[in-house]
């Protein structure tokens, strides 16, 4: 967390991140041109940045596209304000922003675990339900295979379907995805989720990076909100063994 906070001391990468939260998938020419600085000093701050892993950058193309990754903040968050204030802060933290009409959110986190394990966190019902709030998903997971999310608080209500779109263990799984587990985003289309793992060399920890693509314009924030949330409750639970529940969780349980 020390890498987090020494970024987040300057107020040029907190204006960085802010201008990503504004509009997510920027080039560093686009960045560039909201700040007086050189290409130089853009790319200093992003490499900075993208060793806090506060940002990811994805290729598209001839492009570099930098996205806002807001998991190591809300580690800091279930660390230190959550078990105190997370009400509070809920309440404050009410943020709107405009959104591209056609986005995706990308998210990264490090887990100290093997690719076997984070497999079988995210694709068997015990193991989802230990950072879903309870939430089980079942289907077989194999491409083309349907899938259901429930809770065995209330087994007869549907809290999202969707079917594998690719399958290949312990390294990348592709879900189509209809969320249902909310009036707000009942209604929207499908969307994608990608789940990409990868083994750091010489090392027990695994680099987790999800997509969330295909989402509307002005989707919910609720479709992808919760994100960071539950990655820092999938950490949690693989490095400690112990389950995190904050309050603003239950909304995702479907309570």
């Amino acid at each position: 967390m020390d890498e987090v906070f020494r970024a987040l001391a300057d107020p040029t990468r907190r204006s960085i991140l802010d201008a990503l939260f504004a509009d997510d998938g920027q080039t560093s020419g686009q960045l560039e041109a909201r700040f007086a600085m050189t290409r130089f000093g853009v790319a200093k701050h992003l490499k900075l940045l993208e060793e806090a892993h506060l940002i990811v950058s994805k290729r598209r193309g001839r492009e570099k596209l930098h996205y806002l990754n807001p998991v190591p903040i809300r580690l800091v968050h279930d660390r230190w304000v959550s078990k105190y204030a997370e009400p509070w802060v809920a309440g404050l933290a009410d943020l709107k922003h405009d959104l591209e009409s056609t986005m995706e959110k990308v998210f990264e986190i490090y887990i100290r675990t093997t690719p076997e394990r984070l497999w079988e966190a995210i694709t068997t019902a015990d193991g989802y339900s230990r950072f879903q709030f309870g939430n089980v998903i079942d289907g077989e997971v194999r491409e083309g295979g349907t899938y259901q999310i429930t809770n065995p608080g209330a087994p007869d209500v549907i809290l999202g379907t969707g079917v594998f779109a690719e399958v290949d263990p312990p390294n990348r799984l592709v879900q189509r995805a209809k969320m249902l587990f909310a009036p707000e985003v009942a209604d929207e289309p499908e969307s994608t989720i990608t789940w990409e793992i990868n083994q750091i060399d010489d090392s027990a920890s695994c680099c987790l990076l999800v997509t969330h693509s295909d989402l509307r314009e002005g989707v919910h924030q609720m479709m992808y909100g919760g994100w960071p949330m539950m990655l820092s409750g999938l950490k949690t639970w693989l490095e400690t063994g112990e389950l995190l529940t904050t309050p603003g969780s239950l909304m995702y349980a479907g309570r």
